[in-house]
């Protein structure tokens, strides 16, 4: 075991961050045998994607404040405790509502999102965070790529269960990793949790928190549409199955990997809302053209999914960077930042996912998933146009 006081290895941030990824995406491709299973509707079962991203949302409310006040570390191995737990829970379910339940449980995970990126800014200066969470989730975006990869793989071969015996796995290996590894980083804590929850106004008055926030939840929220419709898409209008459907999903994140290696390199040389803006027009680029084909008569597998690589692009000059720029507003305030900021995401995430799921029908699925990605991607652009107008207003002072 390390010292307390070392800061987590690289590998320790990735890791945790990566499982809170995998927790959405790695059972993907299950979703209609959970349904038949259960004998549910595809809809019921899509609550275990929905859902997981509403509790989400409160739970990361108070997770970051937690970490801000008692420390990075017995927040996110609480964390990690639970999540095993509640695959456990959920592997051995024989109803749907044992299930879902048990799935809202394992969104404690979400505490892999919060905690590491607020301990990176902790150790870092705005620029450098920023640099070094774009190595982060440069890395991590294996996770979104391979999980529903091997998610369908698991269900081909030993049914959906075999994926929830996976992350209890999982959960368990990344508790034993943090306990080890993850030294304190939080030398900022408030005398009382009490005195931390009164500092969250000031993040409510912050308007380029907002902007920021704003335009990470709806690019992220973009690539929720993308996952919750591809598999309608891939089912309905080009006769794929599970482990092809996984292959789909994950490609989205290849787009990412570059965007985020590009931004790592690019963000000692310029500002950090240059690269946002040109994340955001790439993310809107993409699933026009997409749009386009298929209006056209020429859309098929390849244009559908590779409309969706720029969109992943785009999140990777955009996330890691908006993330640095909120965290940096009050650094006293880092832990609150990311988790209000992804309360916010995984909020708009899961109202997201919900109209996916009802809006998108066999007959226009490739439609209703690029137009409502084009959505998210127009009102993202607008969030960080929102951000440069108010520097123009009110020099930074801080990023």
């Amino acid at each position: 075991m390390r010292p307390a006081g070392h800061h987590p290895r690289l590998v320790t941030l990735i890791v945790s961050s990566a499982l809170s990824v995998l927790a959405l995406n790695m059972f993907l491709p299950s979703l209609a045998n959970i349904a038949a299973d259960y004998r549910v509707s595809y809809a019921q079962a899509n609550l275990s994607v929905a859902g997981f991203l509403l509790i989400s949302a409160p739970m990361q409310l108070l997770i970051g404040p937690l970490s801000d006040r008692y420390g990075r570390r017995p927040v996110l191995i609480g964390a990690a405790a639970l999540f095993t737990v509640a695959s456990i829970g959920a592997a051995l379910a024989q109803t749907i509502i044992w299930f879902l339940l048990f799935r809202l449980l394992q969104s404690a995970v979400v505490a892999g999102t919060v905690v590491p990126r607020a301990a990176i800014r902790d150790m870092y200066d705005p620029t450098e965070a920023a640099r070094t969470l774009g190595y982060v989730t440069m890395a991590m975006a294996v996770a979104p790529m391979l999980g529903p990869m091997l998610g369908g793989v698991l269900d081909s071969l030993f049914g959906w269960r075999a994926s929830f015996w996976l992350y209890s796995l999982m959960g368990a290996l990344v508790l034993a990793l943090v306990w080890v590894d993850f030294g304190e980083t939080n030398t900022l804590k408030s005398g009382t949790f009490r005195q931390q929850m009164a500092l969250y106004p000031l993040l409510f008055r912050a308007r380029r928190f907002w902007g920021y926030s704003v335009c990470i939840a709806f690019g992220v929220g973009g690539f929720y549409c993308f996952i919750t419709g591809a598999p309608m898409v891939a089912t309905a209008w080009f006769d794929l199955n599970t482990a092809q459907v996984g292959l789909g999903i994950g490609i989205i994140t290849g787009g990412f990997v570059v965007g985020n290696y590009v931004s790592a390199r690019l963000v000692r040389r310029l500002p950090l809302l240059t690269l946002i803006l040109a994340g955001r027009v790439s993310s809107l680029l993409g699933p026009l053209l997409g749009l386009a084909a298929f209006g056209l008569g020429l859309g098929n597998v390849a244009v559908f999914f590779a409309s969706a690589v720029l969109v992943g692009f785009g999140n990777g000059l955009t996330v890691a960077n908006a993330s640095a720029g909120l965290m940096s507003i009050r650094p006293e305030l880092a832990g609150s930042a990311s988790g209000l900021s992804g309360a916010l995401g995984v909020a708009i995430g899961a109202l997201l996912t919900s109209a996916t799921g009802s809006l998108v029908t066999e007959s226009n699925a490739p439609f209703a998933v690029l137009g409502l990605i084009v959505l998210c991607s127009v009102i993202a652009l607008a969030g960080a146009l929102y951000v440069r107008w108010v520097d123009l207003q009110e020099p930074a002072t801080t990023v």
